[in-house]
């Protein structure tokens, strides 16, 4: 998974490449990022109890997921509608509109353009354009 975010007026781009395993429901999971050599980037599990993100900096507890993903990569990511969308659908949890021609295939939803046209190939592409632009680029392992 890559996640880049561009620049703003106050805030330099930025992006975090990593493996990643996300296990679980949107209710209640796990989410592994680690780098391409195997040193843990992130561990963050959520229940409705809690939100806990575990780096090499320490444990730390969040509000919600949007509050702990912007702590890892600085941007909000939808990481409940991730578990559909990387079964190459949209999530049940919010109104999905589907691309039409000329766009590749796929849809939007939450502000996010989901592109599927490589889908085939095990990879996707969310992007928002909402400043500051964020793209998620991901490469499925369908072991």
């Amino acid at each position: 998974m890559s996640v880049q975010v561009a620049a703003t007026d106050t805030e330099p781009a930025h992006s975090l490449s990593a493996s990643f395993e996300l296990s679980g429901t949107p209710q209640r999971g796990r989410l592994d990022m680690n780098t391409p050599l195997g040193s843990t980037v992130a561990r963050a599990s959520w229940s409705p109890e809690a939100v806990v993100l575990n780096t090499p900096q320490g444990q730390t507890r969040h509000e919600n997921l949007d509050e702990m993903t912007r702590a890892v990569v600085g941007e909000a990511l939808p990481v409940p509608a991730l578990f559909d969308w990387l079964r190459g659908r949209p999530w049940p949890g919010a109104v999905s509109v589907a691309a039409v021609t000329p766009e590749p295939a796929g849809f939007s939803q939450l502000g996010w353009r989901v592109d599927l046209s490589r889908f085939d190939e095990a990879r996707l592409v969310a992007r928002r354009a909402a400043p500051p632009a964020v793209t998620v680029l991901v490469k499925l392992d369908l072991r």
